[in-house]
């Protein structure tokens, strides 16, 4: 036999052990056909009958069709098929070429809101407001499901649904809320200080599961999950954790080199002033201009390993580790290495937000089995009551959503999913127009309707192409908005039996393909009951940030977002599987037989993009930033979006929704 056939026979069984292709159905096979789509359209290059099955798949699949359920789908989802293929197509300037001719629906609207996640969704709740409940308002959405990052998954097991968040995962920002967001929090009904009595804080902890490292063997020499000494990866429950890891523990297990060891004793517990003679500001001022990673080896005299251990740690604030991240910003993350500095507390110059303190802040957080994704399913109750029952903020988590509601010709609010806007321009002059008009590519048909204004509550990348008579300038700003790919997977167990074996309630991984493994929080609210018992089911969540290690940040998230759109479904479960096997396997895991099903939520358009001191100059110098250049209303259009602050949270999606609305009013 061949050294080639013996490979392929070694990996077929390879992925038999594994599980791989245990559940192959016809939904999968779509999600290939529409990954080959996006890896082809990324590089500019998509063959007719790919547009062609994507688009029936996505016609096939309307939202009045009865059981329509997007929540419900496994496989791949996120940007999904049938999401991103005709902006491809308008970003590479080949949609117009071959687009069919318009239909006019005749339809005209008081306001009409591109993008259907929170921020359009709290545009159209704060226009109703100001405009009362008769106006006209049509929310046009590109995925088949409302919420933008905000994504609910749904999994069935022995009777009952298990839920896991998607994107957005929670009520918190590093700010505080603002009057405008947290007057809409309680609008909602939410009650932010009763979390507590909703999360089994103590669950996992009360089992003597800990927080892990997993040292891989191609990054550190042997696959080892030892405690983790340092506080690397999130706190997902929002209520902290005063427990201390065992470092003594940690040296005595960790695989480094004995010089290694020493160092990493030294950044936590050393008190030497790397910067003698500097005053706090000075010392600041240094670090917001080096990489955290370059301040370990070049400044503190740590080892490559140290570097390597401590990489991933910023991958879920921004996407990049920590080459990409100032040395200032680790410092207020808590990262160790700064005792000896004697940092006054307060911000310096080019401080990234998420790294800026605030005791407020930190207290308001509330977690839903869904994540964000349930408050906005609270707010479509309010614009659209029809479509989901139910009248508290606690009942509306197992509420089933009637998707046939959302867009009824005889409502005055109404959200039409499935719908790529392609265009938009005012009909005439903008200074004196009185409408616009919006096209949007749905299934294969190009239709387009009218409105008297227009808020652009998309991603800002995107606006420069769909919205061209804006000013070359403002096109600039937009497009410099950039996002950070990410992705978030959940993965639905037999049980997690392994967990407690292994002493683990989260796993950070430095080395592997996901650098953060995490069992779900345990929430139990409005009659949904989290998993408590180790032999039940429970949904794992798989993080990872695609970047680059080595480059400018924005170059990184480019590179991650090629990477994540031509990865296809195969491969993204074969990496789940063979990792958890890795990781759990010494506890009794078994993928093939304790895997029931996998969603991967592939965001290569994730979050804003914040500003960095070590690549944006102007938020060093200080200055107009991109982000107000970039939202500034033009004619009858207006701008929202988490983008046009430049800070990934669901209170500035909120805030600048507000805005927006009021710069129409004007």
């Amino acid at each position: 036999m061949s050294d080639e056939l013996v490979s392929s026979h070694v990996k077929k069984e390879r992925d038999r052990a594994l599980g791989m292709g245990a559940r192959i159905t016809r939904r999968d096979f779509l999600n290939g056909v529409a990954l080959t789509v996006g890896a082809a359209a990324v590089h500019g290059v998509v063959p007719p009958e790919m547009w062609a099955a994507a688009a029936a798949d996505l016609q096939s699949e309307a939202q009045n069709v009865p059981g329509y359920c997007p929540p419900a789908k496994t496989g791949l989802r996120g940007d999904h098929a049938g999401s991103f293929e005709a902006m491809h197509k308008v970003k590479d300037h080949a949609f117009w070429d071959s687009a069919p001719k318009a239909v006019d629906t005749g339809e005209s609207y008081d306001l009409v809101v591109v993008g259907g996640g929170f921020s359009g969704l709290a545009a159209a709740h704060y226009f109703r407001k100001a405009a009362g409940d008769k106006a006209r308002v049509l929310i046009l959405e590109n995925h088949d499901d409302f919420g933008g990052h905000a994504k609910r998954n749904e999994f069935r097991t022995g009777g009952r649904t298990i839920l896991g968040f998607g994107g957005t995962y929670s009520i918190e920002s590093p700010a505080p809320y603002s009057a405008v967001a947290k007057s809409l929090i309680e609008e909602l009904g939410i009650d932010v200080p009763s979390y507590r009595k909703y999360v089994s804080k103590d669950l996992y902890r009360s089992l003597g599961m800990k927080p892990r490292i997993f040292f891989d063997q191609e990054t550190f020499g042997t696959d080892k999950l030892v405690v983790n000494a340092v506080h690397t990866g999130e706190d997902e429950s929002g209520l902290g954790d005063e427990d201390k890891w065992g470092l003594e523990e940690f040296l005595k297990e960790a695989p480094l080199s004995a010089k290694a060891k020493q160092d990493f004793q030294r950044l936590l517990t050393g008190d030497k002033d790397y910067f003698p003679g500097l005053s706090s500001d000075e010392k600041k001022a240094r670090l917001a201009r080096m990489s955290y990673a370059k301040y370990l080896t070049g400044t503190a005299g740590m080892s490559d390993e140290i570097v390597k251990l401590l990489q991933a740690f910023p991958h879920p604030l921004f996407g990049v580790g920590i080459d990409a991240v100032a040395a200032q910003d680790a410092w207020s993350l808590q990262l160790p290495g700064f005792n000896g500095l004697k940092l006054d507390p307060t911000p310096g110059k080019g401080m990234n937000r998420d790294c800026i303190h605030n005791d407020e802040a930190e207290k308001y957080f509330f977690h839903y089995p869904d994540g964000a994704a349930t408050i906005a399913r609270l707010l479509v109750r309010k614009l659209i009551p029809a479509a989901l029952p139910g009248n508290s903020a606690t009942d509306v988590v197992l509420a089933k959503a009637d998707y046939a509601k959302l867009d009824e010709p005889s409502s005055a609010m109404r959200i039409r999913l499935n719908s790529t806007v392609v265009k938009v321009n005012h009909r005439g002059d903008p200074a004196s127009a009185k409408e616009v008009e919006v096209s949007y590519f749905t299934g294969n048909k190009l239709k387009t309707v009218r409105a008297a204004t227009c808020i652009l509550a998309c991603w800002h990348v995107v606006i420069p192409y769909i919205a061209q008579e804006l000013p070359e300038a403002q096109k600039r700003a937009l497009a410099s908005a950039q996002k950070v790919p990410l992705l978030y997977n959940n993965v639905l167990v037999r049980n997690w039996s392994a967990f407690q074996k292994l002493g683990a309630s989260s796993i950070y991984a430095p080395g592997m393909y996901h650098t953060g493994v995490n069992l779900d929080i345990p929430v139990s609210i409005g009659g949904y009951e989290c998993t408590k018992k180790p032999d039940e089911p429970i949904v794992v969540h798989m993080m990872k940030a695609a970047c680059e290690p080595g480059r400018p940040a924005r170059e990184q998230h480019k590179l991650g977002r090629i990477e994540l759109y031509s990865t296809t479904f195969e491969t993204y479960e074969r990496r789940i599987r063979e990792q958890l096997l890795r990781m759990l396997g010494p506890g009794g895991f078994d993928p093939a037989r304790d895997i029931l099903e996998i969603t991967v939520n592939r965001w290569p358009h994730g979050y804003a993009y914040e500003y960095n001191s070590l690549f944006d100059q102007f938020w060093l110098e200080g200055g107009e930033t991109p982000c107000q250049v970039a939202r500034k209303p033009f004619g009858r259009l207006a701008i929202a979006n988490s983008d046009a602050d430049a800070y990934a949270y669901l209170d500035c999606a909120i805030d600048q929704a507000y805005r927006a609305v009021q710069e129409l009013k004007k």
